[in-house]
C-alpha cells in the first residue's frame, strides 16, 4: 500500500497561486530543481555561492535535526543561475555528522547543486514540504513578488538537510 506523504496544505496553496507554469512545476517538485531548470532552460545551472560556513547548532537547529546543541551544522547560501539568469536563491542547513564523508566534501566545494551531489553519491532521499508562500515587495530578484518554499530532505528516516528556496515571480519562467 502506498502512503501519500505530500503535504496537502502545501499542494493546495501552490495550486491557487497565479504564477507561470514552469515556476509552479519547480516549486512543486519533490525532486531536483536544478535538473528541472536545466531541462527547461536548456542551459547548465551554475551555483554562485554567497556564503558557506559551519556553525554550532542552536536549540532550533538541534530540534530540527535531532542533534545536540553545539554540533556542527553546514550553512550554505547560493544562487542558481542558468544562461546568465538567476532563478533560485537557496539557503540550506545540514548537520555535518549526518552526511557521508564524500557528500560532505562535495558540499564544502560549494559549486555543486545539492540535487546533483545526492544523485552522484546514490543517496536515496525524499523531500517533505514545510511551507510555501508568496512574499511581496522583496528586492532579491528585482521583481515585485518572490515564491518562497521550505522543505526537509529525509534520508534513512533522519533529516539530512533543511532548505529554503526563493524564486522570482516574473516573466523569466515563461520558457
Amino acid at each position: 500500500m502506498l502512503v501519500n506523504i505530500l503535504n496537502t496544505d502545501f499542494s493546495d496553496k501552490l495550486r491557487k497561486f497565479e504564477i507561470p507554469t514552469c515556476l509552479r512545476v519547480c516549486a512543486g517538485t519533490d525532486g531536483s530543481v536544478t535538473f528541472l531548470l536545466e531541462i527547461m532552460t536548456r542551459h547548465d545551472v551554475n551555483v554562485l555561492t554567497e556564503k558557506q560556513h559551519q556553525v554550532p547548532a542552536d536549540e532550533s537547529m538541534a530540534s530540527l535535526f535531532d542533534i545536540n546543541v553545539g554540533n556542527d551544522v553546514n550553512c550554505r547560501v547560493v544562487m542558481l543561475v542558468a544562461g546568465g539568469i538567476p532563478y533560485v536563491y537557496a539557503k540550506s542547513l545540514a548537520p555535518v555528522e549526518r552526511m557521508p564523508e564524500s557528500v560532505c566534501q562535495d558540499m564544502m566545494r560549494a559549486d555543486i547543486p545539492i540535487g546533483k551531489i545526492l544523485r552522484e553519491h546514490g543517496i536515496e532521499t525524499r523531500r517533505d514540504f514545510d511551507t510555501i508562500e508568496i512574499i511581496k515587495g522583496d528586492s532579491l530578484f528585482g521583481c515585485e513578488s518572490v515564491l518562497s518554499r521550505s522543505y526537509k530532505i529525509i534520508h534513512n528516516g533522519d533529516v539530512l538537510m533543511w532548505i529554503n528556496e526563493q524564486m522570482p515571480v516574473d516573466g523569466r519562467w515563461d520558457l
